[in-house]
C-alpha cells in the first residue's frame, strides 16, 4: 500500500480501539482505482463490548434533560460544519462522489441534527386532567434504550446522521455498523460528537461485515435497529429482528420513474432527470432510473433532448470541481453495473447511448462509467424489475396516463415516483393513486425535508415506521401512560369493577 494508506478499526467508549480479529478489507480510491487503505472487521466480542459501552452509558443519556441533549446536538451541528470541507473530501476519496455532491451529503444529514435540536418540544407527551373523578391521564415518551444502525455505502454521512442524530436526542445510545466500503467519515462523526460534549459510549462505531451485522441483530440489550441497503438484505434484517423482538426499520431498494405527461415542461423535466438519474453516479436509492413517457411524440422528444443532454455531461474524478459525477464505487460494482447494461440489450432494448468502455485520460484505473441510455425498454425485462445502481436510464413508452401510473404502482419497489406536467387536476390524481411511499410533483428526487420523514411501500421498506421525522421519534421511544389519582384521606371500599371514569 502507499505511505499515505488509511487503516480503520473501531470507536468504542468514546475513543479509537484497534480491532484484533486479523480479518481486514481493503479500501480504495474509485478515481484512482487504487488501495487506499484497509479496514479491520470486528468479531462479535467487539460489538459486544460497543454495545456494553452503550449500556453503561445509557443510565446517564437517558437520564439527562432533553435540553442537555440538544445542547449536545446543537454544538455536534457547529463542529460538523466547521469540519465539513475535510469531511466532504474524505467521502469524494472513498466513495467516488464529487465534492459538491459530498457536501450535499453532509447537509442532509445535518438537517436530521437540526431537526432532532428540537427534542425538548418533540419528545413531550400528552396530559388529561379529569378524565375521572379526581383521576389524571398523562403519558410520556422514554427512549427504548441501546440501539443500532446498520448504513450503506452510499450516503456515509446523511444515512448515519439520519439515524444517530434522533436517537441520541430521544436518550438512546447508538451503536452504529456502517458500510465497510467507506467507514472513514462514520468514524470522523464519532469523534466529532465526543467533542460536542457527548458522554462516552453514547455512539460507537463497530466496522464489520456479515458477522458484525449478526452480532446486532441477535443481541439481547440491543432494543431496536436502523438499517438501509438492498431489499433481499432488509428483508433478512427485519425477520431477525422480528424473531428476537426487535424494532425494525428496514429501508430496501428501490427503481424510482419518472412519468413524462405530454404537457410537460421537456427542457426542465430532462434537466432535472438527468441529474437525478446520473448523479452520483446513479448510486442514491432515490436515483430517478426510469422514465415513463406518455404518447409516441413524448417519448421521442426525450430521447432526442436527453441524447443531447447527455452529450453536455462532464464525468471526471470526485476532486474535479467542474465534473457532473464520478466513478462508481467499486470495481465489482462496476462490472455489475455493466452486466445489466448487457443485460438490457440482449433482452431487446434500444441501447440508445452506451456508458461501457468510458476511461478518463491519466485515470484509466478509476471506476468510471459513462452515462447509459435505454430506449424502449419492456416491463419484463429482468434489467427493469431490478435495482441497478449505476449512471443507467431506462426509457419505457405508454399510451394513456392510466398505463404510466400502473407501472410504479405495480413495480415490486415502491420508493420514490416522480410526475413531471402542467396539469394540476393529473398530478393530484397521481399523487392519490400510485402504490409508492414518496410522490415528486415535478420534482425528481422526491426525498423529504428532515421534519418530516423518509420512506417507501412494498420491497422498498419492512417495518411500520419511516426514518427521521416524528416517526423517528416514535421509534426510538416508548410511551408509557399514567393513570393516577390521590384520594382524600377517607378510604373508599374495594371496587371489583372496571373504572368507568363515570
Amino acid at each position: 500500500m502507499r505511505a499515505t494508506e488509511k487503516n480503520y478499526h473501531h470507536f468504542i467508549n468514546g475513543s479509537q480501539v484497534t480491532g484484533t480479529s486479523g480479518r481486514t478489507q481493503p479500501i480504495y480510491n474509485p478515481s484512482q482505482g487504487s488501495v487506499s487503505g484497509a479496514v479491520t472487521l470486528a468479531t462479535p466480542a467487539e460489538v459486544n463490548s460497543a454495545v456494553a459501552s452503550a449500556a453503561h452509558a445509557l443510565e446517564e443519556w437517558s437520564t439527562m434533560n432533553p435540553q442537555r441533549r440538544a445542547r449536545v446536538l446543537f454544538n455536534f451541528k457547529a463542529l460538523v460544519e466547521a469540519n465539513a470541507d475535510e469531511l466532504a473530501l474524505l467521502i469524494a476519496e472513498e466513495h467516488g462522489k464529487v465534492i459538491a455532491d459530498a457536501h450535499g451529503d453532509i447537509q442532509r444529514g445535518l438537517d436530521v441534527i437540526e431537526f432532532a435540536c428540537g427534542v425538548p418540544h418533540l419528545s413531550k407527551g400528552e396530559y388529561t386532567q379529569g378524565a375521572g373523578p379526581g383521576i389524571d391521564v398523562y403519558s410520556m415518551r422514554q427512549p427504548v434504550g441501546v440501539v443500532a444502525g446498520i448504513t450503506p455505502f452510499n450516503f456515509p454521512a446523511m444515512i448515519p446522521m439520519w439515524m444517530f442524530g434522533v436517537a441520541i436526542a430521544t436518550g438512546c445510545t447508538f451503536v452504529l455498523k456502517p458500510s465497510e466500503k467507506d467507514p472513514g467519515v462514520p468514524l470522523r462523526l464519532a469523534e466529532l460528537m465526543m467533542e460536542a460534549g457527548a458522554p462516552a459510549g453514547v455512539l460507537n462505531v463497530i466496522n464489520g461485515d456479515k458477522v458484525a451485522v449478526d452480532a446486532i441483530l441477535d443481541h439481547p440489550t440491543i432494543q431496536a435497529v436502523s438499517f438501509v441497503g438492498s431489499s433481499d438484505i432488509a428483508h433478512y434484517v427485519y425477520q431477525r429482528c422480528a424473531e428476537s423482538g426487535k424494532r425494525v426499520q428496514a429501508m430496501g431498494g428501490a427503481k424510482n420513474h419518472g412519468i413524462i405527461l405530454p404537457d410537460a415542461d421537456m427542457d426542465q423535466a430532462v434537466k432535472d432527470i438527468s441529474g437525478a438519474a446520473y448523479g452520483s453516479a446513479g448510486e442514491r436509492c432515490m436515483a430517478l432510473s426510469t422514465v415513463v413517457t406518455v404518447g409516441a411524440e413524448t417519448g421521442d422528444r426525450f430521447i432526442d433532448a436527453m441524447r443531447t443532454e447527455i452529450d453536455r455531461l462532464n464525468v471526471g474524478i470526485s476532486t474535479d470541481p467542474n465534473a457532473d459525477y464520478g466513478p462508481v464505487v467499486t470495481a465489482a460494482h462496476k462490472q455489475r453495473v455493466s452486466d445489466y447494461i448487457k443485460m438490457g440489450v440482449d433482452e431487446g432494448a434500444e441501447l440508445v447511448v452506451d456508458g461501457r468502455g468510458f476511461q478518463l485520460q491519466g485515470y484509466e484505473d478509476g471506476f468510471f462509467l459513462g452515462p447509459t441510455l435505454f430506449d424502449r425498454v419492456s416491463p419484463d425485462a429482468q434489467s427493469y424489475r431490478d435495482e441497478i445502481f449505476g449512471p443507467v436510464l431506462q426509457v419505457l413508452r405508454t399510451e394513456d396516463f392510466e398505463s404510466a401510473m400502473e407501472l410504479p404502482s405495480k413495480h415490486q419497489y415502491g420508493n420514490g415516483v416522480a410526475i413531471f406536467t402542467r396539469n394540476g387536476g393529473a398530478a393530484r390524481e397521481f399523487a392519490q393513486r400510485v402504490n409508492v411511499g414518496m410522490v415528486g410533483i415535478n420534482v425528481p428526487i422526491p426525498v423529504p425535508v428532515a421534519y418530516h420523514s423518509f420512506g417507501g411501500w412494498k420491497r422498498s421498506a419492512f417495518g411500520d415506521m419511516n426514518q427521521h421525522g416524528m416517526e423517528g421519534v416514535r421509534f426510538y421511544t416508548r410511551t408509557k401512560t399514567v393513570t393516577q389519582r390521590w384520594p382524600e384521606q377517607a378510604q373508599e371500599a374495594s371496587s371489583f369493577v372496571i373504572p368507568t371514569m363515570d
